[in-house]
């Protein structure tokens, strides 16, 4: 399959000094992609300069006159810049032009421009943000992130149906498990909108463990962990503060002496392994699930080997196919409903 990307190239923190060295990675990396660039045609022809590249058959560039900025109101960019890259690359997406729209644009932005231009499969109230998290075994899926903070039973079902077509399709598991995030295992235990999302869930036709606590995520107890948008953004959050803190930790305990840094210099390959297991570049990449259209989002402060793992999830998400496989399982869980209201 020929998949072919737009990326928005002014968006996040450094613009097209990272995103044209990622698109230009990427292709060196997949033989079966083509990648638009979407911005400002001189700026994106200036890096492509410096890094001795042009355009090509795989390779092109669409201009567009705006940039949403990093700290601009989602309502501003909606409503004053409808040229913007990031816009235009979402239009590419709409358009059957592209498969797939990665930026690393403002995410309120990037969230409302989506949303307005691609509308959400039927049977999905909001979309959701989803991304994987490390884990002992591997990675653990989360959602939401952050694009909902207050959410119904219902709607925690729909972000579990799409994570799991999302875990399914990019890690090839038929039956992903699925995790509800509480503050106990107990059923009697959590508000009542997660009791009800627990009801739903052991109701449906999803591979459903049950309640899981916060430090089941990074045992990767289940494949996914469903929880409200305000929930999901204060754990990840955290869980970045503490990576950063135990490398602060370590770095200052490694300089405390001579033979402190002389035992720093041993241990040195079990440090790089460290850090490379937990290295936020390594899981950049959020899907916008509920959307009619592939939409990843990358951290804005990423790198182009961090924005390259972006492109990486968009390219798996199209070649599996996973807004079909969303759309399918709503489909299977509706008629379900329909069964169970009929034998009311």
């Amino acid at each position: 399959m020929d998949i072919k990307l737009a990326i928005d190239a002014m968006g996040g923190d450094h613009g097209p000094r990272v995103t044209v060295p990622a698109a230009l990675d990427a292709l060196r990396q997949h033989a079966e992609i083509s990648i638009v660039l979407v911005g400002l045609t001189d700026a994106i022809e200036a890096e492509l300069r410096a890094q001795g590249a042009a355009v090509s058959s795989r390779l092109s560039i669409h201009h567009a006159t705006e940039v949403v900025l990093m700290d601009e109101s989602p309502q501003s960019a909606l409503k004053n810049k409808k040229d913007s890259s990031m816009r235009v690359a979402i239009n590419l997406v709409k358009s059957g032009d592209a498969h797939a729209c990665i930026s690393a644009g403002n995410t309120g932005a990037l969230m409302a421009t989506a949303r307005f231009v691609l509308k959400t499969l039927p049977g999905i109230d909001r979309p959701a943000i989803a991304s994987a998290l490390p884990s002992r075994n591997g990675h653990t899926y989360m959602l939401d992130l952050g694009a909902n903070a207050d959410c119904t039973p219902e709607q925690l079902l729909q972000f579990a149906i799409m994570g799991a077509m999302l875990v399914s399709c990019i890690k090839h598991k038929e039956r992903p498990s699925v995790g509800l995030l509480n503050i106990g295992s107990e059923d009697i235990k959590g508000n009542e909108v997660v009791k009800q999302a627990g009801e739903l869930l052991r109701a449906s036709h999803l591979n459903f463990y049950g309640n899981v606590e916060g430090d089941d995520i990074y045992k990767g107890t289940t494949d996914l962990v469903v929880c409200d948008g305000f929930v999901g953004n204060v754990t990840l959050k955290a869980s970045e503060g503490i990576v950063r803190m135990m490398s602060e930790f370590l770095m200052q305990e490694f300089k405390r002496s001579w033979l402190t840094r002389l035992m720093a210099l041993v241990a040195m390959p079990v440090l790089k392994a460290f850090k490379r297991r937990l290295d936020p570049r390594r899981y950049n990449g959020a899907s916008f699930l509920g959307l009619r259209g592939i939409v990843v989002k990358s951290h804005g402060g990423a790198d182009s080997f961090a924005f390259v793992h972006a492109i990486d999830t968009a390219i798996e998400e199209a070649r599996s196919g996973v807004l079909a496989r969303i759309s399918e399982q709503l489909a299977i869980e509706h008629l379900q409903s329909i069964a169970a209201e009929e034998m009311i």
